[in-house]
């Protein structure tokens, strides 16, 4: 009934997490079931390990939140030889969300990552708006986002999916760009470059000054990007953004998302996911469809 394809990636259902909001995925075993997932995307992961941008880097926002983490993690080595072996048992889409600073650094990354059996796809990330090399500004000019993504193809056997920006004047370019030299799948939408002031102290209230916007507030921008890409290219969509509830899947799902991606719901409630999966499956009785592909795209 719930069952989804992106490219060679058989989902049991269209629910993913966000990278940057899930870990490693076994950071919320305790909550819920990893293995009903359709498939998680692992923390960003770049040649060398990273210590991310300097504190405070978090921001709620009235309808979400702001945040300039700058992509902290351990490593591709440290993926590769510790990570992987935790939860290489699961049995669920294991992806990982590759960034870099350079082309060369996205292309040894993903070679990596290609020699691991039990992860079949990877997320290039070329729209993160919180280094200041690399990620977002490979993603803004459709060449460079070509570019890069064209490398990458030459160097990456498996699934590849591509992560756009929304801080451009035309996404569905950029969509289009990418899956004329080789991309799989584009997910979409990263967070909104936004900012938030201190007034008492006068002063911005994250260290870089700006920030990824994500949650509710996104969501009607989300939408009807991802309803823009879908109408733009052939290849399947992954659709995120304030994604919190079933009916919000459903939303992305209708206007053309093969699958979604749950990303800052996870910090409040860490059963999110299970919640949205167990609503996708009662809509679908409650309105007599059996293959939720029937309602893919139908706006």
């Amino acid at each position: 009934m719930l069952s989804v394809k992106i490219h060679n990636l058989s989902l049991k259902n269209p629910v993913m997490t966000a990278s940057g909001t899930f870990g490693y995925g076994e950071e919320f075993a305790d909550f819920i079931d990893l293995n009903r997932l359709g498939g998680f995307i692992v923390k960003g992961t770049t040649g060398t390990p990273r210590e991310g941008n300097p504190y405070p880097r978090m921001v709620e926002t009235p309808s979400g939140m702001l945040n300039s983490v700058g992509l902290q993690n351990g490593g591709v080595e440290k993926f590769c030889t510790d990570v992987y072996h935790r939860i290489k048992h699961l049995d669920t889409n294991i992806v990982v969300n590759v960034s870099g600073s350079s082309i060369e650094e996205y292309c040894s990354v993903a070679e990596q990552i290609a020699a691991l059996e039990r992860v079949p796809a990877i997320e290039l990330n070329i729209s993160c708006p919180n280094v200041k090399c690399g990620g977002m500004s490979f993603g803004t000019d459709p060449q460079m986002a070509a570019q890069v993504v064209s490398a990458v193809r030459r160097v990456y056997p498996k699934t590849l999916i591509v992560k756009l920006s929304p801080n451009v004047t035309n996404i569905a370019e950029i969509a289009k760009a990418v899956e004329d030299v080789g991309a799989d799948s584009v997910s979409l939408i990263n967070t909104l470059l936004g900012m938030a002031v201190d007034v008492e102290r006068r002063r911005p209230r994250m260290h870089n000054v700006t920030g990824g916007l994500s949650g509710p507030a996104v969501k009607p921008v989300a939408v009807r990007m991802v309803w823009q890409v879908a109408h733009a290219v052939s290849i399947p969509v992954i659709g995120l953004g304030g994604i919190s509830s079933a009916e919000d899947a459903l939303e992305f799902l209708m206007v053309g998302a093969t699958a979604v991606q749950i990303g800052t719901a996870n910090f409040v409630d860490p059963a999110v996911t299970m919640k949205v999966v167990d609503g996708l499956e009662a809509y679908c009785k409650r309105h007599g469809i059996s293959d939720i592909n029937e309602i893919i795209g139908i706006i």
